[in-house]
């Protein structure tokens, strides 16, 4: 049995939504964080293989849009990792353009444990 953890991505500027979203789905995925979206590409840029990434939309220097934006238009690998809002954002307009600029899931703020890493999971393709 392969014990290999599946790395992950989470992008937001608040470092205790990191620790939150770290500590809940730490266990089963190799976790990687940055503070906002323009500090995760340089870090896309010297990591391969992030499985998913978890973004805020508000943050400071790149917001959670602009983020997802360069990344489904860059010519790099990644650039059709799953993505997954997490954002305290809840209308309608939010949620649909970040399915616009093509995030793959979203979810509000706060969300569960059970559900975070259910959503994760069907994103990866792991079975739930």
């Amino acid at each position: 049995m392969d014990d290999t953890k599946v790395a992950l991505l989470i992008v937001d500027d608040s470092r205790s939504m990191r620790a939150y979203l770290a500590r809940t789905l730490g266990t089963d995925y190799e976790v990687h964080d940055a503070p906002n979206g323009m500090a995760a590409l340089e870090l896309m840029l010297q990591e391969e293989g992030f499985a998913v990434v978890l973004v805020d939309i508000n943050m400071p220097r790149m917001d959670g849009y602009e983020f997802v934006r360069q990344v489904r238009t860059s010519n790099e690998p990644w650039a059709d990792v799953p993505i997954i809002m997490v954002s305290s954002e809840h209308e309608s307009k939010d949620r649909n353009l970040a399915f616009a600029v093509g995030a793959n899931a979203y979810l509000v703020k706060p969300v569960g444990s059970q559900v975070l890493l259910d959503v994760v999971n069907v994103v990866v393709g792991k079975v739930v």
